[in-house]
């Protein structure tokens, strides 16, 4: 308590106008909520738009696009918050000081400050140190004011987006529902191809890997060849869905467990699309993976996508590139979580793990030479 009444009276006594500058944090959390208000101009647009998939799933990408964007500068607007905090702190003693030099300045008449009980010759000296120490008072108390008023532009900048979050995470709710529902009523699909029931069933019965599912898929007869040259995607290809990358290919996990593919974090229900037009050969639950998708983007290509949470395709449906296939599980976050996970600056916001396997013929291929992959 007492530093912060220090830091009060401190900004009563100092009246030098500031203007705040636009830091990183603040800059930061200023662009996530413009971000947001696009993705709200989107989702009302997208009801209107002659594809509405199309329009829904851009919206969808846009407001994760904007709660990442978000998240991560109310992180550094806490951070920076706290190391002005900790600077307040250690200087305590400082501040006091400070503060009683200046009330003493306040309180006496300039006259009376240069006087000195030795006479005309302690008077002059008494002159010259205040003429000396009173710049760097000012100087100091200035910066003083200036990282004040810093405080009070983040801790602004988090109430607005506190009141912004709970319309946002409403919003992208609504937009994932009718996404959802608008994949389902779609009527624009070419035909989808027939896969044996009976002969997939069996296979999953007897699949006790997802490896080895994948191999009796490629013995099933398969859909036409892709007219897209998958080829020339390898290095190319985008992201099924926006997080981070766990475990490269082969990069054993903390049980010491190496799987031939990539393992990635996100949110929660997360829009997962695919990066290539494709046939989907499985859509479903299967083994311990949570429900999989696995996709053939060209010949003698699977792309396995596994931990999902709620599939938007059926097997056998003919899909586009960015085409929206999957929701990843989970629940969505409420406000007070998302901002208490900004703060920490942790990754409790990641909750769900997809995993993506890529195969050539009977073997993995490593992902990383297909997909455009940045590792945080």
């Amino acid at each position: 308590m007492k530093l912060f009444a220090t830091i009060q009276a401190l900004t009563l006594l100092i009246s030098t106008s500031f203007a705040v500058a636009q830091s990183d944090p603040v800059t930061t959390a200023k662009r996530a909520a413009q971000m947001l208000d696009a993705a709200a101009t989107q989702l009302s647009e997208a009801q209107r738009s002659s594809d509405r998939v199309a329009a829904l799933t851009s919206t969808v990408r846009a407001y994760e696009e904007g709660l990442s964007a978000l998240r991560e500068g109310l992180r550094r607007v806490a951070i920076r918050e706290r190391a002005i905090a900790l600077d307040f702190e250690a200087k305590e003693d400082r501040l006091s000081r400070l503060l009683g030099v200046l009330q003493t300045i306040g309180r006496s008449p300039a006259p009376l400050l240069m006087m000195h009980p030795s006479g005309p010759i302690g008077t002059a000296r008494s002159g010259m140190i205040l003429s000396d120490v009173t710049p760097a008072l000012q100087q100091e108390a200035s910066q003083l004011k200036t990282s004040l008023e810093e405080v009070s532009v983040l801790r602004a900048l988090q109430e607005s987006a506190a009141a912004q979050l709970v319309t946002a995470l409403d919003n992208v709710q609504t937009a994932r529902a009718t996404l959802a529902q608008a994949v389902a009523d779609r009527t624009d699909l070419p035909a989808p191809i027939v896969t044996d029931p009976a002969q997939m069933a069996a296979l999953i019965d007897n699949a006790d890997t997802l490896q080895g599912f994948a191999d009796g898929l490629t013995q099933l007869t398969g859909g036409p060849a892709n007219p897209a040259d998958f080829e020339t995607a390898k290095g190319k290809l985008p992201l099924p869905a926006a997080g981070v990358i766990l475990r490269g290919f082969n990069e054993p996990d903390p049980q010491g467990i190496k799987r031939p593919g990539l393992t990635m974090a996100m949110p929660s229900q997360t829009l997962v699309t695919a990066p290539w037009p494709a046939t989907v050969r499985y859509a479903g639950p299967l083994l311990d993976y949570g429900s999989v998708v696995i996709l053939e983007p060209g010949k003698g290509y699977l792309l396995i996508l596994a931990g999902l949470g709620q599939p938007l395709v059926k097997e056998g449906q003919i899909v586009s590139g960015n085409d929206a296939i999957a929701m990843m599980g989970g629940n969505a976050p409420t406000a007070d979580a998302f901002l208490m996970n900004a703060s920490k600056g942790g990754g409790g916001n990641r909750q769900e793990s997809l995993y993506i396997e890529l195969r050539q013929g009977d073997a993995p291929a490593n992902p990383a030479d297909w997909f455009v992959v940045n590792r945080e």
